[in-house]
């Protein structure tokens, strides 16, 4: 990760969060790599429910629970967790909304889909956000590894999901999509 002002510069939070459609209407939401807490805190302030939060990395998950004692939020749930060997741990159809932000690049990508798809409630949304692949960006993963938008409408294909959100691009780095499951 770059130092957390250069990250921050990355990303117009807000316009993401609206684009992604994640607001009030949200109970509970589950976001997976929470960084330095770019989207967590913001998020947690839109929704209604719990946010419930993990990233692979100690040193990240520090940072978050420091910012989160800063703001007083009691509606996140901070863990240090490897979702794709350990799973989130949540129970099955209990999740209205998941945010994968800038993670589909991994080298087993459906698997974070399953995931999803296995805590999402019957309706539930996916936001996915990732680096765009047609055109440089100061950070991001190698453009060759990158998801382009079709590549991911091909994965969600046979995991019963519905594209809510079409592509879109948000610039300046970026593009989003919602799904939901059927």
């Amino acid at each position: 990760m770059p130092a957390e002002d250069l990250w921050a510069s990355f990303f117009n939070v807000e316009l993401i969060l609206s684009e992604l459609q994640i607001n009030s209407d949200i109970n509970d939401l589950v976001e997976v790599g929470c960084g330095y807490g770019t989207f967590t805190i913001p998020a947690a302030k839109q929704i209604t429910g719990k946010l419930y939060t993990f990233d692979i990395e100690k040193e990240m998950v520090d940072i978050v629970r420091q910012k989160l004692a800063n703001e007083q939020l009691g509606n996140v749930i901070l863990e240090q967790r490897d979702i794709l060997t350990q799973t989130t741990g949540l129970e099955e159809n209990s999740i209205d909304y998941v945010l994968l932000f800038n993670i589909l690049h991994h080298d087993s990508p459906c698997d974070f889909l399953i995931e999803a798809f296995r805590i999402l409630k019957p309706h539930g949304k996916v936001g996915i956000l990732h680096w765009r692949s047609d055109t440089t960006t100061p950070r991001g993963p190698d453009l060759s590894i990158r998801p382009k938008p079709d590549q991911i409408l091909q994965w969600i294909d046979g995991l019963e999901f519905n594209i809510d959100r079409e592509p879109m691009v948000i610039e300046p780095y970026h593009y989003g999509l919602v799904i939901s499951k059927q």
